[in-house]
């Protein structure tokens, strides 16, 4: 197993037009994005095969990307098709070609995978309860200078939350709290107890009678977490993001707040908007912080059984690390108390 077989998001599906390129990165590729003449997603390497200038820049026509530098084009399957300077002598060549990669489109993203023949036919994750009645989905992009691994441990860590987001999501106040934590199958899931009304700023609204609330965190590999508050009928919501690695210190994170709070749901929506991004900087600077510091010295950590979550989730990520399946680890649970 390896990372390269998993499918990354590249881009929202209302994000490519039908002449518009969008260039990503995954794992240190460089990718051009488009729709061809079928309206499917496309995606070739970002590199002209005739002088290497980048195929991003470029512009698509009826489903063929043209190269900005002397317009070689290219059909959907990376076929150079025309080349203007040869005029009438042009003859297809299965030298000239870009290489494609495999697409799918899925709940609204354009998901690429690096690799014809993966290990497993693996598929995209099954975004929670998107464009479901009764539902409301806010998408937002950012990136996290820093790895995969220590975002998605970042999206399920409570303890940071007092010292990153005081008071816009919770308060210290020594609550103690106690998590169950299980490896299994190539995921880590964690359900609390004891949580009740330290939310920030909207406890009064998301928990009027402080009412114990059912909490569940997730990971699952390689780059997905999610987070789900279960507050009763009309008050649940889920944070699931995918982080796409495009290189070793540079992770793009596309989340999705899905929730449900019955007749507030539009109201809520600029409101759910603006919290999770002012949330996300707080992350994207601290993140910020820990990649100099580990880019300095390293990444040798001093865990406490708090950070059980990142140990799990780290032992995961270092089995596909090695080309080995992850999901061959022992089953664990293991029952943690922390304060909060």
């Amino acid at each position: 197993m390896q990372f390269e077989d998993f499918w990354y998001v590249v881009a929202l599906s209302q994000q490519l037009k039908s002449h518009t390129v969008i260039g990503s990165t995954v794992l240190g590729e460089w990718l051009a994005v488009f729709r061809g003449d079928d309206g499917k997603p496309v995606a070739l390497r970002d590199r002209c095969a005739h002088r290497n200038s980048r195929l991003s820049p470029g512009k698509v026509d009826r489903g063929q990307l043209h190269c900005p530098y002397h317009g070689w084009v290219y059909d959907k399957n990376g076929q150079v098709v025309a080349v203007p300077a040869e005029g009438d002598n042009f003859k297809l060549s299965d030298r000239r070609c870009a290489q494609r990669y495999d697409t799918k489109e899925r709940d609204g993203y354009v998901y690429v995978r690096l690799v014809a023949n993966p290990s497993e036919e693996f598929e995209p994750f099954k975004m929670p309860y998107y464009q479901q009645p009764g539902w409301e989905t806010v998408r937002v992009i950012d990136r996290f200078r820093n790895n995969v691994t220590n975002c998605a441990e970042n999206f399920i860590d409570i303890p940071h939350t007092v010292s990153v987001h005081p008071g816009v999501f919770r308060q210290a106040r020594q609550q103690k709290l106690e998590m169950t934590v299980e490896r299994k199958n190539g995921s880590v899931v964690v359900e609390y107890k004891n949580e009740t009304n330290n939310l920030g700023w909207y406890s009064r609204f998301l928990n009027p009678k402080s009412d114990e609330i059912r909490h569940t965190d997730s990971f699952h590999m390689p780059n997905i977490t999610s987070v789900e508050y279960n507050l009763g009928k009309n008050r649940r919501f889920f944070i699931t993001s995918q982080s796409i690695p495009e290189t070793e210190d540079s992770t793009l994170v596309y989340t999705d707040v899905t929730f449900n709070y019955g007749i507030w749901n539009k109201i809520a929506r600029p409101f759910v908007r603006f919290t999770a991004q002012y949330i996300i900087r707080q992350d994207i600077e601290i993140l910020g912080i820990q990649q100099e510091a580990i880019a300095k010295y390293g990444t040798e950590f001093s865990n406490t059984t708090a950070d059980t979550i990142h140990v799990l989730v780290e032992s995961i990520r270092d089995r596909i690390e090695k080309g080995e399946d992850p999901r061959s680890l022992p089953d664990l649970v293991r029952q943690v108390t922390f304060w909060v």
